[in-house]
């Protein structure tokens, strides 16, 4: 992977933040920030040929259950997560989003990790799930037993958090997203809720990007399941991408699915597979590093800008040819780590507070990273203001009490946020800090997005007080990232210094990441001494039921041109295709989000005639890797659906169509009618040759 040269999941442009804020705040239109830009950092997800699992504990076996749920949300106009870019709304599925969930019970005590395909578990999310959980199961999955991470793809729907900043750059807070999220992760662990006997054993490869596998198996010794953990952003697919996305991560989940669970489509079959994400906060899939895209020169390396276009025109790039390809590279090689030979007592995680500085964002947040710059004037490593800028902040929020200017000094405060309450709180001051310990594997559940050395200093910091009683002498410490509530960035005191992105959006200010390290250090220490119980649990963070807002409008009806009808083809397939070919096809379409919940459905399939039998079979949906299925809204509320089928060099010679599925709406006598449609393209030929003798 490479070093990021500038940071991740951001408002947008600081424009389009602005712009916002003088809507909410005073009706005059200016621009607002990236809510959440974009990092880097190289370092390729390659190592060593392979790993030896250690001794699998001896004891009883464990009671264990994996699962899998579809989470994808509205596929269309809803924002997308983590670039925050006001341009990047849905139109389309790239791939499927879905929560993994992994339960372990020891006979004392049981442990849940999900993993969702989410840009990051957001605080609103945790609060809905654990209550949901509490009304099907009472106390039985809870918020001290309960890890939520989420996988750190930006392609995936926004509008489920409840403060502030990320409803301003998500459109508000909208049940359409949250929902599907809420729905999914539940879903999986009520389908995981009967255990079965099992075993974990435990790889990794000791380097620096750490990789660590822990592998479950029933009683015969079959896999049954696998979680991974790997430091990289997903942000493979970049911000001109309109498809929702699993990105990177989703795709080493779909390769290694697909290898156990063969002739299953997409999101089916026994074997669940489960990519979290880790310390990823300076580390950048963009393998070829920051490049001014109009010159083709590398970016200025202090301030990741370009002489002529700033910070737009420096981004990342690779290893791929394009985003497609990137993703593709990534992935493989992030299922190539966890893919060799797949072969508990538990601790309960405990939940404090964390208490700095006010929460506040300082100049070079609005920069953005090469991944993802801003739009405006602003650079990576600013220490100082911009009276420009403070000015326009000083009118708008009020100018920073000097107690939090002094408290994140020398971070110069763009947005001091924890002073912002207005119409809720911008950001979370009460944040969950969790320590869950699987056999001899500690799963540190941080809530942001930390550095790579403040990675190591945490590891490092929970290994030795596992250790330090005894108990836990072979422990193995991963860090499981974007974790149960989103608090941005955590660098070092040094890299806090330098004020690049991740600096800038260190929230907590210079001294976050020794606080994080006295409570986990604290949690770790109870583990060891078996004294969890006796720690008190901190206050609760809060759930708003007021003033939450929506600036998402309602999806109007939907039109067809004349002498159409919805589901009629407007562009053909070709009657004859190789394997390597991309079919193409294109309808007359309604706005997906008519189709209300898409969880376990598919707007696309690919079939192919079976002579045996005379019918139709599925071989693809669009959560495959092989479809993509993009919206295009039009004029005077028409919209097309192109569907196209990347063949496979697997695929087999034979009779093939593809069919798409929706819902339009109409207006009927004065209220509104969902109407499903389908469209079906011509029969074609996949074949080895076009020529036939």
């Amino acid at each position: 992977m490479a070093t990021r040269k500038s940071g991740c999941c951001g408002l947008s442009t600081l424009e389009a933040t602005l712009a916002v804020l003088f809507i909410l705040m005073t009706g005059v239109s200016v621009t607002l920030i990236a809510l959440m830009a974009t990092w880097k950092t190289h370092t390729e997800p390659t190592g060593p040929p392979g790993p030896e699992p250690t001794a699998p504990p001896q004891h009883k076996p464990y009671l264990i259950g994996v699962g899998r749920a579809d989470c994808t949300g509205p596929p269309a106009e809803i924002p997308l997560m983590g670039y925050a870019n006001p341009q990047q709304t849905a139109a389309g599925i790239h791939t499927r989003l879905y929560s993994r969930a992994f339960i372990i019970d020891d006979g004392r005590q049981r442990v849940v990790f999900v993993t969702a395909d989410v840009g990051m578990i957001s605080q609103r999310l945790r609060l809905e799930v654990l209550q949901a959980l509490q009304v099907k199961y009472g106390d039985l999955y809870r918020q001290d037993n309960v890890v939520l991470s989420g996988t750190h793809t930006h392609c995936g729907p926004a509008g489920y958090f409840q403060y502030t900043l990320f409803m301003i750059s998500s459109k508000g807070y909208i049940k359409a997203s949250i929902e599907p999220l809420v729905n999914g992760i539940v879903k999986v662990c009520v389908c995981v809720c009967v255990l079965s006997g099992g075993a974990i054993r435990q790889y990794k490869w000791n380097t620096d990007k750490q990789v660590l596998v822990l592998k479950f198996t029933d009683l015969d010794g079959n896999g049954i399941g696998m979680i991974s953990w790997f430091a990289v952003h997903a942000v493979s697919m970049n911000y001109t991408n309109r498809m929702v996305s699993s990105d990177n991560m989703g795709y080493a989940s779909y390769l290694l699915e697909q290898d156990k669970n063969p002739g299953e489509l997409p999101g089916q079959g026994g074997f669940v597979a489960g990519f979290s994400s880790s310390n990823l906060g300076d580390v950048s899939p963009n393998t070829r590093g920051p490049h001014c895209v109009n010159t083709g020169l590398p970016c200025d390396y202090l301030n990741s800008s370009c002489p002529v276009g700033g910070t737009k025109m420096c981004q990342g790039f690779g290893p791929g040819d394009d985003m497609f390809d990137s993703t593709r590279i990534i992935g493989l090689n992030i299922y190539r780590k966890a893919k060799v030979p797949l072969s508990l007592s538990l601790s309960p995680s405990l939940s404090l507070s964390v208490s700095t500085c006010k929460p506040a964002l300082g100049h070079s947040f609005a920069a953005g990273t090469t991944d993802g710059g801003g739009d405006l004037n602003f650079t990576q490593g600013a220490v100082e203001g911009d009276p420009f800028w403070d000015g326009i902040r000083d009118a708008l929020l009020g100018e920073p009490s000097n107690q939090t200017q002094e408290c994140h000094h020398p971070k110069p405060i763009l947005f001091s946020t924890g002073e912002m309450n207005w119409p809720l709180p911008w950001h979370p001051q009460i944040v969950d800090v969790q320590i869950i310990t699987i056999g001899s594997v500690a799963v540190v559940a941080v809530p942001g997005e930390m550095t790579t050395m403040s990675g190591r200093r945490l590891r490092e910091a929970v290994k030795q007080e596992l250790q330090a009683e005894g108990a836990f002498r072979d422990m193995e410490v991963v860090i499981a990232g974007l974790s149960n509530v989103y608090t941005h960035y955590i660098t070092t005191y040094e890299e806090y210094q330098v004020q690049r992105y991740e600096g800038a959006s260190t929230i907590y200010g210079p001294h976050t990441l020794s606080a994080y390290l006295h409570k986990y250090r604290g949690l770790a220490r109870a583990i060891a001494q078996d004294r969890v119980s006796e720690l008190p649990a901190g206050p609760q963070p809060p759930f708003f039921t007021k003033n939450l807002f929506n600036l998402l409008s309602k999806a109007p009806v939907d039109r067809k041109p004349e002498n159409t009808s919805f589901g009629d083809v407007l562009q053909q397939v070709y009657p004859v295709y190789r394997q390597g070919d991309v079919v193409s096809i294109t309808f007359v379409a309604g706005n997906p989000r008519h189709s209300g919940d898409i969880r376990d459905k598919s707007f696309v399939t690919v079939e192919i005639y079976d002579n045996r039998t005379e019918t139709w079979e599925v071989v693809h949906t669009d959560a495959s890797w092989e479809t993509r299925f993009q919206w295009l809204k039009g004029s005077n509320q028409r919209s097309n659906a192109t569907v196209e089928w990347h063949i496979p060099p697997s695929a087999l010679s034979g009779s093939y169509r593809i069919k798409y599925s929706g819902h339009y709406k109409q207006i009927k006598g004065l209220r509104p009618v969902i109407t499903p449609y389908e469209g079906v393209s011509d029969i074609f030929t996949v074949t080895a040759s076009f020529y036939y003798h």
